[in-house]
């Protein structure tokens, strides 16, 4: 069943502009560009930001949140993260009124999923072959499985991975560390399509890759031959060492189960975190709600120096501090005491390990994929290896990057990787693809965001607009007089916006910055 509203005059937008109007059972986004009407779903499908908040420009509309990107005529979603496209809905004028036309289940789901082709295979878990390997569940892997299916690959698909999930949220694992009811939250694919569409086997861990007889073994001892690999394996924590390594209580966050096992046992006990990587520093923000005490340790001066730089990691810091968390800086870690530690209560602690990561890719050694001195395996442009027929994506990969004159660089992040997923999807199934994105970034700590677009590697100046003992800024990154990343507080949608700007090929040059549209962030682009 279908409703049906009038909504407004013809000149009631002018172009360019935006509209949440009701329409029946639901609600929808009204957008006028170019004299044309079109109406799409209100939500992004990824979290449920609210589109008109977002940025038009260009015949699509990016989320002003996470930056993903849908088309506004077919709702098809143009660049990540996330996995559906929006729904439209029909609009026309009839004596100078727009009228939208929308069908009642869309309206209510906002959200629609691609068609996948279904596997024609016989479909046996047994069968020691599949025509493409995937190892690794995380959004690369998943999104190359997706994309195969949507481009019509019907043969089969077996994604292998060491966990024993289904492919999960993994950036909210450490925004919102909570206890067993949160596991089935996270999953992404409580959609039936995915058991018909790709196989998947757990705790598997790859031993050995082969790709002379185009075979992988795994730890178990079993074994299954490809005609297409995809390895996805992410990173794994950097090996620490520390006197006292059998101390109870010591945990990297890396499953739900670990998440678990953190939110259970850090009720009134002395929390410690190691390490000030985004991932820690978002677990210590998470743990204040439970822990008596949270302390962290890190090696920087700062928090997030490298990353965002002095003034922006103090002003966070300065968060952190005001929510009772203590910092002890410039320090690492070479013994750890249970029961009895001097700089720590000597009631019972909780450790979280946060050392930073290095690539999962120690199985490949004698391989012949090559990688580099990091560990990262090295692809070229349609993410395939030195190897032919073997594809890699994710945080594992060092990847040529256009933005950087195609110097080889590692992007660890959620949205690069569906990305990464996308183009070896393509590019096995002989469709010629490369990463056309700007890097999107995200983390949230005490309820405030952080975004951040770009690639910031090797900044050398950082320009700040407004206020940073509010919270309330955007910080731009420079190298000379180029404007290469920028990250926002409570400024939305400036991250979008650049990285709309970015996306189109434009330069941003540091003299711009103290023009519109940056100085307010709602100048339409």
């Amino acid at each position: 069943s279908r409703d049906q509203a009038t909504i407004c005059h013809v000149k009631d937008l002018e172009n360019g502009q935006m509209r949440e109007v009701d329409v029946g059972s639901g609600r929808a986004l009204l957008i006028k560009e170019h004299g044309e009407f079109s109406a799409i779903a209100h939500k992004c499908p990824h979290y449920g930001a609210p589109l008109v908040k977002g940025v038009l420009s260009k015949g699509h509309i990016r989320c002003p949140w996470h930056g993903a990107c849908f088309n506004i005529a077919s709702g098809e979603l143009e660049d990540f993260p996330g996995l559906d496209s929006l729904a439209t809905f029909q609009v026309r004028v009839e004596k100078d009124k727009v009228i939208i036309r929308a069908n009642k289940q869309a309206l209510q789901a906002q959200k629609r999923s691609k068609p996948m082709s279904r596997c024609s295979a016989v479909i046996n878990s047994n069968t020691g072959f599949s025509h493409v390997l995937i190892i690794g569940s995380g959004p690369a892997g998943l999104v190359c499985a997706e994309t195969l299916r949507q481009e019509g690959f019907t043969d089969r698909i077996v994604m292998v991975t060491a966990d024993r999930h289904p492919p999960y949220d993994r950036p909210k694992l450490s925004k919102s560390v909570q206890d067993d009811s949160f596991t089935s939250c996270l999953y992404i694919v409580d959609d039936p399509r995915h058991t018909m569409s790709q196989h998947v086997a757990p705790d598997l861990q790859v031993a050995v890759v082969d790709v002379k007889m185009r075979a992988v073994t795994f730890v178990d001892g079993s074994r299954m031959e490809y005609r297409k690999l995809f390895i996805a394996t992410g990173s794994r924590p950097r090996p620490m060492s520390y006197q006292g390594m059998d101390v109870a209580n010591v945990f990297h966050l890396g499953t739900p189960d670990d998440a678990n096992s953190i939110a259970r046992l850090a009720n009134n006990r002395n929390a410690v975190v190691v390490g000030t990587s985004f991932i820690g520093m978002e677990v210590a923000a998470a743990l204040t709600d439970k822990a008596h005490s949270v302390s962290i340790i890190g090696i920087e001066s700062i928090p997030f120096k490298k990353a965002l730089g002095e003034k922006v990691g103090k002003a966070i810091m300065k968060l952190f501090e005001a929510n009772r968390v203590k910092f002890y800086m410039l320090n690492e870690v070479s013994e750890m005491k249970g029961q009895h530690g001097e700089v720590f209560p000597k009631t019972l602690l909780l450790w979280v390990l946060s050392p930073g990561s290095v690539p999962a890719s120690g199985f490949l050694k004698q391989s012949g994929i090559h990688m580099d001195s990091k560990g990262f395996i090295t692809v070229n442009k349609a993410m395939q290896t030195n190897v032919e027929g073997v594809f890699a994506g994710g945080d594992v990969v060092a990847f040529p990057f256009p933005q950087r004159n195609n110097k080889k660089v590692n992007i660890p992040h959620w949205q690069m990787a569906h990305v990464h997923g996308r183009v070896a999807a393509l590019s096995m199934m002989g469709k010629p693809a490369e990463v056309q994105t700007v890097p999107y970034f995200w983390s949230a700590m005490f309820g405030k965001s952080i975004r951040y677009a770009g690639y910031g590697e090797g900044f050398d100046d950082v320009i700040i607009q407004g206020d940073l003992e509010e919270l309330k800024f955007v910080a731009f990154y420079t190298r000379g007089e180029e404007v290469v990343a920028v990250a926002s507080m409570n400024y939305d949608p400036i991250v979008s916006r650049v990285a709309e700007i970015l996306g189109s090929g434009k330069l941003i040059r540091k003299r711009d910055t103290s023009h519109t549209p940056f100085k307010t962030s709602n100048t339409p682009l």
